[in-house]
């Protein structure tokens, strides 16, 4: 069986997270809002701790300009900060906003930006996000349609990708072709296990707030 030292990027990814991914997505919040016992709000709620995350990841891979380790995954149509805005805009236009911020959103923002400085360290990040967006996020939006009938404000989950499993079998192909060192691909691993973890204390702090 292979290592994660040995395999492709995109098995040592998935391997050495499955772990904290199925933490985070075992969530009582996660779960609830994805079992119909949830509420628009919470979806509102997770929608506005979204952002900042969004914001901060997009400007840092802006910020790596041509490093070959990381600009082969990027790709302008899986940035979500604009649909996050016109989500969340869609929502108030609806009487259903959110203020509240949880802790671990800005200790995430932090690890972003300091990721700027760090390509290996984003592919971790971009991994997570992009990658569950096109999977999970895909299901999210299914269940919140299903469960609470709603139907504006969930153009997160959208892309102009119009095949996504051929999308994502060639961002895994990607990811195996990156020049990386060894340091490179452990700081890769350990971004998205540590991406994963702040996901899942995000829900953590939506639950201890009352989120529902």
């Amino acid at each position: 069986m292979e290592t994660t030292i040995s395999a492709p990027l995109s098995k040592a990814l998935h391997d050495s997270t499955m772990v904290a991914h199925e933490q985070a997505e075992n969530a009582s919040f996660i779960t609830r809002l994805m079992s119909g016992l949830g509420t628009v709000d919470g979806l509102v709620a997770l929608l506005r701790q979204s952002l900042p995350v969004y914001e901060a990841l997009e400007e840092a891979c802006r910020g790596v300009g041509s490093d070959p380790r990381l600009t082969p995954i990027l790709d302008p149509r899986l940035d979500r900060a604009g649909a996050l805005k016109a989500d969340l805009a869609a929502h108030a236009a609806q009487g259903r906003s959110c203020s509240l911020v949880v802790p671990t959103v800005e200790a995430y923002v932090d690890e972003l930006h300091a990721s700027a400085s760090d390509p290996a360290a984003l592919i971790g990040h971009h991994y997570v996000r992009y990658l569950g967006d096109l999977s999970g996020g895909q299901i999210i939006k299914t269940m919140v349609r299903r469960h609470y009938g709603v139907e504006e404000g969930l153009t997160f989950y959208e892309f102009e990708i119009d095949k996504p499993k051929v999308y994502k079998d060639g961002y895994r192909a990607a990811l195996d072709s990156l020049p990386l060192t060894d340091r490179d691909r452990e700081s890769a691993l350990a971004a998205a296990t540590r991406a994963f973890d702040l996901n899942h204390q995000i829900f953590l702090d939506l639950e201890a707030a009352g989120v529902r």
